[in-house]
């Protein structure tokens, strides 16, 4: 779906808002404006403790759904940051183990090490890797800026060979992915294809548009075709109708993916049609990011922000 000019825009200036450190850290502080953006992200974030993602999990577990949990955060700038955000994921699984929850566990490498010394993101890896192999548990490394794509998937392909159980997202906007594809095809993890939405060179990437989505359908269908396992995320109804009308849905490798708070009424259509759907659940305190993106993404969304300021969030209740 192509963007408005004014919609685009808007979304531009919101990405580059959503890095500028001193108006989050501002909005953090504020004990006015806090409460407010803490508000708008509630539909978006389950809560800011390890036990609302969890209890969230558990309710859509019940009702059908598969999930994914991340405690949320990216470029981690010290070594004690990352050791502390590895230890949150470690304990996350535990408690999945312990619980009988079957999770994934979703997390960015720049979270656990990556801007810090890529053999501490490696280390932090391996560590996280072994932990959930134990518990039958699986880990999906999300992609990040282009300027990691490289090394995100150097150090995936050096841990997935001997840890199947960890798997790795694409973007599809970026001209390089189907090539990356291609190579990735050739290992055993699970591979989760996103349109993408960080603010990159027009040079390097496909804008929302008709082409951004037969890119998208190309790569989910060399997956298919190659009997790969893959998680379809989008929020797009049309991306979804054309996958029904080819009968991927049906294939046991291949399952919908969608983020919490965003469509769950079609989440909803989608299970209850008994195709396999994963919600993609996130908590923690570091939401500021991840809000402005959601917004970015869509614009529209900034009327849903300002009611759930105005009325309060949304909650899991969307979907049953």
């Amino acid at each position: 779906m192509e963007l408005l000019s004014i919609e685009k825009q808007f979304a531009d200036a919101l990405k580059s808002v959503a890095r500028n450190l001193e108006i989050k850290e501002y909005i953090q502080q504020s004990s006015e404006l806090y409460p407010l953006f803490q508000s708008a992200a509630k539909r978006f974030v389950t809560g800011e403790a390890r036990e609302d993602g969890l209890s969230i999990g558990e309710l859509l577990i019940n009702k059908g759904y598969r999930i994914s949990l991340e405690f949320i955060g990216e470029n981690t700038i010290n070594k004690e940051g990352c050791a502390r955000a590895k230890d949150e994921f470690i304990a996350l699984i535990r408690e999945c183990g312990n619980r009988g929850i079957i999770s994934r566990i979703s997390f960015d490498l720049s979270h656990i090490g990556l801007s810090v010394d890529p053999e501490l993101a490696y280390e932090n890896l391996i560590e996280m890797a072994k932990e959930a192999q134990s518990y039958n548990l699986s880990l999906m490394i999300s992609m990040e800026e282009s300027a990691k794509t490289d090394q995100i998937l150097n150090l995936y392909k050096s841990v997935v060979v001997e840890y199947p159980n960890i798997g790795v997202t694409l973007q599809a906007y970026l001209h390089r992915t189907m090539d990356d594809l291609n190579d990735l095809l050739n290992y055993p993890g699970a591979i989760r294809i996103v349109k993408g939405a960080y603010q990159e060179p027009s040079d390097i990437c496909i804008p929302r548009s008709d082409e951004l989505d037969q890119r998208l359908l190309e790569l989910v269908d060399l997956c298919v075709k190659a009997g790969h396992q893959i998680s379809i995320a989008s929020h797009d109804e049309a991306i979804y109708k054309q996958i029904m009308e080819r009968g991927y849905l049906q294939n046991p490798h291949v399952e919908a993916e969608m983020l919490y708070g965003i469509r769950p009424e079609l989440c909803k259509q989608l299970k209850d049609r008994g195709i396999p759907v994963r919600v993609y659940l996130l908590y923690g305190v570091e939401w500021y990011l991840y809000l402005t993106h959601r917004i970015a993404e869509y614009p529209p969304n900034i009327y849903v922000a300002i009611t759930d300021i105005i009325r309060g969030g949304g909650n899991s209740s969307q979907y049953y």
